[in-house]
């Protein structure tokens, strides 16, 4: 037995998405739904090499041995993006190295003799269809496992060992893995990765939350693309209202508020994140001219199949993609003049309230998770929770659809900072919640719809918070023109 039948050996493949279909003389790639590529002249010799191709157990020096008289290595080069990096052993194809970014067939490979491995600290391994994969966001690749002991092999490095323990035949893969970002090479049990400023700040769940809601470094089916026309039926464009009598909220009249409220520029300037109140609380009339002015739904429309939209839309005041408007308010309430302690649905349709929880025990334990999400600075007299209905924008969107209700929630943030700045309430965004805890309490089902985001909101107290440009506490450097913010404030104290 030769030394390359005792190791692991780089082959020549095709990616596992690619399917390949053969009429007369023509091939055509086939990338999952998206777009291919066609050969054409294709002869009998050349198919049995592109068979040899999607097979993954020749190089491509065999591949071009064997027919000498096809052009195999020009046809290759054509399909090149169709292609991955695949491993032979004994016969066997045992891995395939598949790019998921803008990078090389095949990664450097890095010399791995006398050095010491271990599983990055973004390698994640899960299933993918009926496979074992291996992803990270730290790299441009993905590795498909289809050996049971390589697989085994891999999973033993969570725990960092030198490479002579580890078992020779694996070596090629393991250098190819390292160098595709998957493993962590060092020496003598020390890692180079481990002593990296950028790399120990990032979390693994949100690198890779990055990497695969970003284009670049994935190759998964990305953005609005409608996965579930005539499969699922989507959610509706208003959520139906949950059971019990409905509390009819405040609705202002636009002549009246146009004509208190300051010009845009004076309330962003004005804006701050007040987590202080008044003695007095909030009213119910301020919180229906709040919820009004921020959340309502101002009318529906659709589906509109003919413009990529087959499903129903509503315009509300905030911004949104693709007309979902998937958020929903629900508020706990703990002091409301004109409004009973509860939580509460808020029905952006009828512009109600409906009682959905009176547990005092329930009610409290939000509370309390807002006030900790403060520095347990505030105890709000009302915390309004944002929850999605997931499933509303993930019908329409792939790989995005969950940093889009963030970037919605963000949204429905500035317009209460800017709406409450107006009215001249308390108001502050909230960094977190208790998704598990409110879910509970809204009697939700968990991956159907949780909270994404959360607002405080209550009276202004008699003395609001110094400006940051105005606290000689404070180390202020100035900068753009600080005192607009003190002016505007002047004007809110008045």
């Amino acid at each position: 037995m030769t030394t390359l039948e005792r190791t692991a050996e780089t082959v020549v493949t095709f990616r596992r998405d690619i399917s390949l279909l053969h009429k007369d003389d023509q091939v055509l790639l086939g990338l999952a739904d998206r777009a291919g590529y066609r050969l054409k002249g294709v002869g009998a010799p050349m198919l049995e090499a592109l068979e040899q191709v999607r097979a993954g157990l020749h190089t491509e020096e065999e591949l071009v041995a064997e027919h000498p008289n096809s052009p195999v290595a020009a046809v290759l080069a054509k399909v090149e993006p169709f292609l991955a990096a695949g491993f032979r052993l004994r016969g066997e194809r045992v891995a395939v190295l598949e790019r998921t970014g803008v990078t090389p067939l095949r990664p450097e490979l890095p010399e791995i003799a006398g050095a010491w491995l271990r599983l990055g600290k973004f390698s994640l391994l899960r299933r993918r269809g009926g496979e074992l994969v291996i992803e990270s966001p730290i790299g441009k690749y993905r590795a498909v496992l289809l050996d049971a002991a390589l697989a085994g092999a891999v999973a033993a490095l969570a725990v960092a060992r030198p490479v002579s323990e580890l078992d020779a035949e694996w070596h090629p893969v393991l250098a190819a893995l390292a160098g595709a970002g998957f493993l962590d090479l060092g020496t003598d049990g020390e890692f180079p990765a481990d002593q990296d400023d950028v790399l120990r700040q990032w979390d693994v769940h949100d690198l890779y939350f990055h990497s695969r809601s970003r284009i670049g470094r994935t190759d998964e089916a990305f953005g609005g693309r409608f996965p579930y026309v005539g499969q699922i039926e989507p959610l509706p464009a208003v959520k139906p209202a949950p059971e019990g009598p409905a509390i009819t909220l405040y609705r202002p009249e636009f002549d009246v508020v146009r004509s208190a409220d300051p010009g845009l520029q004076e309330a962003i300037e004005a804006r701050q994140s007040i987590r202080t109140y008044g003695e007095k609380p909030i009213t119910a009339q301020q919180l229906g001219e709040f919820l009004y002015r921020t959340a309502r739904v101002r009318g529906t429309y659709g589906p509109r199949p003919e413009a990529r939209m087959p499903y129903e839309g509503s315009s509300r005041p905030y911004p949104c993609g693709g007309a979902g408007y998937e958020l929903e308010l629900y508020l706990t309430v703990r002091r409301c003049d004109g409004l009973e302690p509860g939580i509460y649905h808020y029905d952006a349709g009828e512009h109600v309230l409906r009682l959905v929880n009176a547990d005092e025990a329930a009610r409290e334990e939000l509370l309390s998770v807002a006030t900790l999400s403060t520095g347990g600075q505030a105890v709000p007299d009302v915390l309004v929770t944002m929850t999605s209905r997931f499933q509303r924008l993930s019908w329409k969107y792939q790989s995005i659809a969950y940093a889009v209700t963030l970037k919605h929630a963000g949204a429905l943030y500035q317009t209460m900072y800017l709406v409450a700045t107006a009215m001249g309430l308390a108001g502050c965004g909230l960094g977190s919640g208790d998704a598990d805890a409110s879910a509970r309490a809204f009697k939700l089902d968990y991956l159907r719809e949780s909270s994404v985001g959360e607002f405080i909101l209550g009276s202004a107290p008699a003395e609001l918070p110094a400006p940051v440009s105005g606290d000689g506490a404070l180390d202020w450097r100035a900068g753009n023109d600080p005192g607009w913010q003190a002016e505007a404030l002047a004007v809110r104290r008045r």
